[in-house]
């Protein structure tokens, strides 16, 4: 059987919790492992999520209030240990600039698009699964 791998998603808006997990799906492209989602609606859950559980990529909703997923994603890459690849939700195009601030490794905006959003995940899972080989 093969691995699953692991996704954290931070938003305080359940429904944008679910559009990820929608948009991805249970597996994001054939050549990726089935994934399992960590539902996570406020930063102490994140930190603790990440303490408690081996995560591959982390999505980030950028509109969360009050810690944003821009905020939030410079703090991890600060702070975590071989902080796994962050995918972050930004709610304009215009709003790249911020992505790169906060060191994500991918963005995407809102409302997602299915396509692209399993894209980038797998993108992330396949560099992620080359760094841990």
């Amino acid at each position: 059987m093969q691995p699953t791998a692991t996704v954290l998603v931070y938003s305080d808006n359940a429904d944008t919790r679910e559009q990820v997990r929608l948009a991805a799906g249970r597996r994001p492209a054939p050549d990726v492992p089935p994934v399992m989602y960590v539902e996570c609606a406020t930063l102490p859950g994140v930190l603790t999520a990440l303490e408690e559980h081996h995560v591959d990529v982390c999505v980030l909703d950028g509109e969360t209030a009050p810690a944003g997923g821009m905020g939030v994603c410079r703090q991890l890459k600060d702070e975590v240990f071989r902080c796994p690849p962050v995918l972050l939700l930004m709610g304009r195009p215009q709003d790249a600039w911020l992505a790169t601030w906060s060191r994500a490794d991918a963005a995407v905006t809102h409302p997602l698009d299915p396509g692209a959003f399993a894209n980038a995940l797998a993108g992330l899972l396949r560099a992620r699964k080359a760094v841990d080989a």
